[in-house]
């Protein structure tokens, strides 16, 4: 009886070991999986490397877990969170646009890449400028959706929500937040089912506006995303007309 208990002990102690190796090889697997995912992203273009430098308009400042693009003379504050897997740095041709029209810009810096992983981002930014009275909030794809998220929660201290090839999952129709919504007619990324689904999340003021010849990427400076839209405007003239529609909106909260 003893031997053969010995023996159970000894095949149950041999089928222990074998699950936990299975588990340490599952657990290294897609440990190894996610550092691939997370290190496969769309970086910023050698445009947006350009738009990085200060001049005598804008100053560029890289903090530690962002970029801010300071005008000389700011009349509001923006804070943008960047699109799923897109270097956060790749809008800067557009944030540049913004400040050298008198907008504040702060873009901050995601884990990962991926703004679902701090959608508190926000927190703090503005208290770090006090001479902005005025803020507003704002993203890019699923930036956009994480940007609203945070705004749903923190509506009273800003002015109003922007959203580039966006949407939100959250119900803002009584927040008080103005809303501006952009994107390109040859979108192909942006779930367009999902996007009209979740309209009815926004304030019936909400500005809806579709950029003719636009695409998805080109929001940004990271060249071509998978799965988008061929456009038929220029990057260049996609970054102009989105910064156009965006101060012609926050110039109407601050008029």
């Amino acid at each position: 009886m003893y031997g053969y208990r010995g023996r159970y002990r000894g095949r149950r102690t041999s089928k222990l070991k074998l699950v936990a190796g299975m588990f340490a090889v599952l657990i290294a697997v897609l440990s190894a999986a996610c550092v691939i995912y997370v290190k496969d992203f769309y970086r910023a273009d050698e445009t947006a490397l350009a738009a990085m430098v200060s001049d005598h308009q804008v100053t560029v400042n890289r903090l530690e877990r962002s970029v801010a693009f300071l005008p000389e003379e700011p009349a509001c504050g923006l804070i943008f969170y960047p699109g799923g897997k897109v270097e956060y740095t790749a809008y800067a041709p557009l944030m540049r646009e913004l400040a050298e029209n008198g907008v504040l810009c702060v873009v901050p810096e995601m884990p990962g890449n991926l703004a679902v992983l701090n959608p508190k981002a926000a927190k703090g930014i503005p208290e770090q400028y006090p001479e902005i009275a005025e803020w507003y909030l704002g993203g890019h794809s699923l930036g956009g959706s994480m940007a609203a998220a945070f705004a749903a929660d923190h509506a009273e201290d800003y002015e109003g929500l922007i959203l580039l090839a966006s949407y939100s999952t959250v119900d803002l129709r009584e927040s008080g937040l103005r809303v501006l919504s952009v994107y390109g007619s040859e979108d192909g990324v942006l779930n367009f089912e999902s996007y009209h689904d979740n309209r009815n999340n926004l304030p019936e003021s909400t500005e809806e506006i579709v950029l003719d010849g636009g695409n998805h990427a080109c929001f940004g400076s990271y060249g071509l995303q998978d799965g988008d839209g061929a456009a038929r405007i220029s990057p260049e003239k996609q970054v102009e007309k989105s910064a156009g529609h965006m101060l012609a909106f926050l110039a109407d909260g601050t008029a």
